[in-house]
């Protein structure tokens, strides 16, 4: 019976997949991204020409395009599923093009390693600046390109009304330089109002160029990452969700972001009546994921499928890609791609859940006559 439920269950996510794609077409005709790492398709990449990076060569991008794309994962990354959700082709990096004619479908902006906060915030508290394009880059861009589409024969004022904006996941890195840096949880507590605070203001200058349609992604449980699981072990084993095996004060702390961040949209929601704002619950639909990998075809939910060493397969010395590093027969039997990244397999089931409503909220438009929005 077990099996039997497994097989209708999939059966139904492709069946709601198939559905969006053949009747939300007319939506959405443009996507433009921002974000960090589990949104990057390629800029890194872009950005550091011949220098070596390990997401430049395989076993990233082996599943599903057989070679290395920038992506930070084995293949597709959730931004993929939700352009072919909308029967899109995957829309390209903004560092891949020159013109606006190289971006007919919209442009990701996400780049790998990116705070929401910029170099000098963390400078003022002592920690070194990774130094990545922040936030207020890829809203730099984003507003470069939009002057240039703007002044392209044929060019509407309704083009706003049928553009997606993916803000996220961005806030991660905010945490995460920090934390790998030594500081405590309580102090990275205290920079949570101020990512959001980011957030917010930079969702506020895509309404105020014009956007109608914003999804905002939370943050991943950290919790569950090998990175997180190696740097952080715990000899007490309070520390650990019995069920999952997660680290609980380290998705408590993420918990944390993403209900202010909730609260956040909503405000946004009073503010800005005639604009749909949708929260996109990344962290519900991977902790579905974590509590019962098997009902969803995962044998090592914890466990990097490339790597080394270790019971989670990741240590610093030996990160996929590099020598010593080794990549499992099977990605899809694996939610950790690399330690940090997640793969391809359980990207499309959060991208599932996002599209068919499950964890989108309001539920992300399927149906244009529901969604449209005067051009103001």
């Amino acid at each position: 019976m077990a099996s039997r439920s497994l097989v209708f269950s999939l059966h139904i996510s492709t069946l709601t997949l198939f559905i969006l794609s053949k009747t939300a077409t007319c939506c959405f005709t443009h996507i433009f991204g921002f974000g960090d790492s589990m949104s990057d398709n390629g800029n890194l990449l872009k950005s550091i020409g011949d220098r070596f990076h390990p997401v430049g060569y395989l076993p990233y991008g082996e599943t599903y395009f057989g070679r290395p794309t920038g992506r930070f994962s084995d293949g597709r990354i959730i931004l993929d599923f939700v352009a072919e959700g909308y029967e899109l082709p995957f829309i390209p990096p903004y560092l891949s093009g020159t013109s606006p004619e190289d971006f007919p479908h919209g442009a990701n902006f996400a780049f790998a390693g990116a705070t929401a906060l910029s170099d000098s915030y963390f400078e003022s508290r002592g920690i070194v600046p990774y130094g990545f394009y922040t936030l207020d880059t890829q809203i730099h861009w984003f507003k470069n390109l939009l002057a240039s589409i703007s002044e392209q024969p044929g060019y509407s004022s309704d083009y706003m009304s049928n553009v997606l904006f993916v803000v996220g996941e961005i806030g991660g890195n905010d945490y995460n330089h920090p934390m790998f840096d030594g500081r405590t949880l309580d102090e990275v507590r205290t920079f949570v109002p101020d990512v959001l605070s980011k957030i917010s203001l930079t969702i506020q200058e895509l309404i105020s160029c014009g956007a109608k349609t914003l999804l905002v992604p939370n943050i991943f449980p950290i919790g569950c990452n090998p990175i997180y699981l190696t740097t952080f072990q715990s000899k007490n084993r309070e520390d650990y969700d019995s069920k999952t095996g997660c680290i609980k004060p380290l998705n408590e702390f993420i918990e944390y972001h993403n209900a202010k961040l909730s609260k956040e949209l909503e405000k946004l929601r009073q503010l800005y009546p005639n604009v749909t704002i949708i929260y996109g619950d990344y962290y519900a639909a991977a902790m579905k994921i974590f509590s019962n990998p098997e009902e969803f075809g995962f044998s090592y939910p914890l466990v990097a499928c490339c790597g080394s060493e270790g019971p989670y397969n990741y240590s610093s010395l030996a990160k996929c890609g590099y020598p010593r590093s080794t990549v499992c027969s099977d990605p899809s039997k694996y939610v950790s791609w690399d330690g940090l990244h997640v793969t391809e397999a359980a990207y499309k089931l959060i991208a599932q859940g996002l599209l068919d409503g499950t964890h989108s909220s309001p539920p992300i438009p399927t149906n244009c006559s529901n969604f449209m929005h005067d051009s103001a």
